[in-house]
Formats: structure tokens, sequence, C-alpha cells
């Protein structure tokens, strides 16, 4: 077999919908599926996919974790790296990922670090674990560019567990399990009471306590079936780089259609890239122009993008060396099939002797989905939202045992947990935002997944 520092790289078939080889492997224990959405640029260009992670080298955090918990939970996470690390920046073959860490963070693993709890009621047996991370000693990785697919797994693998794999993958592929809502989705914030919320954040921000609050609504739905085939039927609608899924266990799984990177480390060079600015795009080409050059002059959306980008800097300067920061680009317009987005980047250079996971712990969540200050943002969030996050607003990620990482922004997320559907959706209130419209942008976010999902089901919902 074909090996690198001590890896085996095995050839596969090369499929552009990277769902169809996760079908053949997603039944195995704790199965992952990073998503680039078959792009070729470097954002989208590798998928990667992966299951059966190592039991003795694995870290899940329970709902409402205390300080305590989290802290020792990131210990845990840079000890099992500290352990698996390897001197090689690269290897023969220009992967991404060859066998590392993999999992999520979820929203409320990141109260605790800023001295906030979720709320206690969220405790319960369906709700997902605050993170849960494992060690993946193999994985499958696609890349777009060059249309390759192949098997990377490091010594520990047996031979007969490759064997496995690969039987898996070059089978006839079996269909997934049929998806329907049971009713449509409904709010935890009817207008009357995003309307009220917004009047208090409006307050806040006229007192001069906070500059940006991100307010969000949460959709719930009754299901049946396999949510796999939900995020199947979901994926084209996204043409997002940052997707994935995860079977947290038979009951419960997290479907991500993000957009939005959070941090990547390669070398030492680091990367964020928040989203801040959004307009549903017109199926008029002449009118989807003029909506985007609407969005690109937009003072207020250029204001609250600026935000956080000065959040950002700060958060990146605690694990950067001193005047690394730099700001790469600003107000970028980048267009999804559904809403064009402004983007901005900000670069640095991460300091001698600390790790990936630091840069992630204390830059999270990220900012572009809490406000500024970060710590009062999360508060009034806190103060004003009648549910958790949970997994919403957190993190999906990867960190190759290079030292490589990847991570998103978990919007345009849905969680799947005892036939219960959730997704959030929320946008960035500044001194200038008007109730109406920033209510309207968190439709225009997730409204056409949740209408695909009710117009597939339609036949089948009761009235």
């Amino acid at each position: 077999m074909p090996s690198t520092d001590r890896q085996r790289h095995l050839p596969l078939p090369y499929r552009a919908d990277a769902s169809i080889t996760f079908a053949a492997i997603r039944h195995l224990p704790a199965a992952i599926l990073l998503d680039s959405g078959s792009g070729t640029a470097d954002a989208g260009r590798f998928d990667i996919m992966a299951a059966a992670p190592d039991p003795d080298r694995s870290a899940s955090l329970g709902p409402c974790p205390d300080a305590r918990q989290v802290a020792q939970f990131f210990d845990r996470l840079n000890a099992i790296h500290r352990d698996v690390a390897c001197t090689q920046a690269h290897d023969t073959f220009d992967l991404p990922f060859r066998g590392g860490l993999m999992g999520y963070l979820g929203y409320d693993a990141g109260l605790p670090l800023h001295g906030l709890r979720a709320p206690r009621e969220d405790a319960s047996q369906t709700a997902l674990p605050a993170g849960q991370v494992g060690y993946y000693r193999w994985a499958i990785v696609q890349d777009h560019r060059h249309q390759t697919s192949a098997l990377v797994a490091d010594d520990s693998v047996p031979d007969a567990e490759l064997r496995d794999i690969l039987h898996r993958v070059n089978r006839a592929q079996q269909p997934c399990a049929p998806f329907e809502l049971l009713s449509t989705f409904s709010s935890n914030l009817q207008a009357a009471d995003y309307a009220e919320a917004f009047r208090a954040v409006n307050g806040y921000l006229h007192a001069g306590d906070c500059y940006q609050v991100n307010l969000a609504q949460r959709f719930r739905a009754a299901y049946r079936g396999d949510p796999f085939s939900a995020y199947r039927a979901l994926r084209p609608l996204a043409a997002a780089a940052f997707a994935g899924y995860l079977d947290i266990d038979s009951n419960r799984a997290l479907l991500c259609l993000s957009p939005e990177r959070f941090i990547s480390l390669s070398g030492r060079d680091v990367s964020t890239q928040p989203i801040k600015g959004t307009r549903p795009r017109s199926t008029d080409p002449l009118r989807d122009r003029e909506i985007a050059r609407e969005l690109q002059g937009s003072s207020k959306d250029l204001a609250e993008n600026l935000m956080i980008v000065d959040l950002l800097r700060n958060d990146l300067g605690r694990n950067c060396d001193t005047g690394s920061i730099r700001v790469e680009s600003l107000f970028a317009l980048h267009s999804y099939p559904t809403v064009h987005h402004l983007v901005s980047t900000i670069s640095g250079r991460l300091q001698q002797g600390r790790t990936a996971i630091d840069l992630l712990r204390d830059s999270f969540p990220g900012g572009s989905i809490t406000g500024a200050p970060k710590r009062r943002s999360m508060q009034i969030i806190a103060e004003l939202e009648p549910d958790a996050r949970e997994a919403y607003c957190g993190s999906l990620f990867y960190l190759c045992n290079s030292g490589r990482m990847d991570s998103n922004i978990t919007i345009r997320t849905l969680v799947a947990r005892n036939d219960t559907l959730l997704c959030w959706a929320g946008g960035g209130l500044v001194a200038d935002s008007r109730c109406s419209d920033e209510y309207q942008e968190t439709f225009d976010k997730v409204g056409p997944f949740l209408r695909s999902l009710e117009a597939g089901s339609q036949s089948k919902v009761p009235h």
C-alpha cells in the first residue's frame, strides 16, 4: 500500500456529490461529513468524511456545561492533539486532513468562556452535547480541483478495517430512507415577540451598552424518517463551502449548510472571514444586480460588518503575534443561490507556543453571531432569546495531525433530535436597524430551506 509519514493513501472513485460516498459509511459510529459543495476554489475544494473515531481519544461536553467543564474539555483537546501531532507540515498528496480531530462546538460551549451559562431547562436528555470531538484515524478526502478521491489512514488502522471501508464505498449504493415533515415550521418568536425583543435591544444600543447584538429566532417542526435525506434535499439550495453533516447518535443529527468560515490555520497563518450584510436574491437578473449594488452601498450593513471586523481583530490578537493582524479585504460581495452576503477577511500569524485549540477557544463563539462587545451582547442574547442556541452559531471543525485547521460558523443549521427538527436564523441589530427589515432578514436566510422541506412533505402534512 502507498504510504507517507506513517500513512496509507488508497485511491477511490471520485464523486462530485460527496453525500453519495458518505452514505456508504454514515452508519458507522460518529460518522461526519465536512462538505465543500463541489467547488474548486480553496474554500470549496475538499470534502472530508470519516467515521469510527478512537474511543480512547475523544471529548464530549454535556448540555449546560460550567466553566470548569469547558476548561477541562479544551485541555483534553489540546492533550489529544499533542499526543498525535506529527512534525511534517504537509504530505505528498497535498491533502488538508489525513487523520486528527473532527467534531463540533455548540454555541452553549462558549457561554462559560464569557461568564454565562445556558438555561437549565435545556439540559435534557434530548439536547445535543455542547461539544463532541473525536480522533479519526482514517478519512476519505475528495479534491474537486483535481477530481480525485482517496482513503487516507495511519498505521494503527488494521488492514481488515480498511478493506471494509473500501468495500462499502465501492459497492452499489443503497437509497437513503425517506424523510417527511409532520407539521409546518413554527417560531418561538412571533412578530410581536420579536418586536418586543427588538425594542429591548434598541434600548441597550441607544444607551451605549453595546454596539451590535445578534438576535435570533428558532423554528420547529415534527418529522419522521432519515435526517440525512433532508440534508441531501437541501444541499443544492445552499452552494455553501462550509456545509456538514454529523450523526450524533441514532436519534440526533446535525445538518449544516453554512457559507461562513470561522478560523483557518495553515502553518502559523491564521484567517477568519466574517459575514455581515445579507440581501435575498431575485430571479430577475437586472433586479438581482441592483440588490447586490444596494447591499454594497448600504451604510448600515457596512458599519455592521466593520464592527465585527474590529472585534475579530481583537479576538485573533489574543493568540497572534503583535503587529501581525491584517484586514485583507473589506465588504467583498459573495453571492449564493438564495442570498447575497458581504464578507471581510482578517489574517494574522499564530504566536510560537500557542495551539490551534487555543486559537479556537479564545475566539469562540464567533463575533459575527454575537455582536459587540461580545460578552455584553451574549448577556443580552441570553436575556431575550427564549431557547438555547445549542449547536447553532457554534462551529464544525477539523484539526489535522499536521496542525492544519479549518472551521465554520454553524449558521443555516438544523438540529434533528427525537423526531423534532429545529432551525435558527438571526441578524445583527445596530442603532439604525429597522425592526421589519431585521425580522424579514431571518426569513430570507433560512426561508428557502424551510419552504423546500415543507413543500416536499406537503401532501402528507396534516392541515
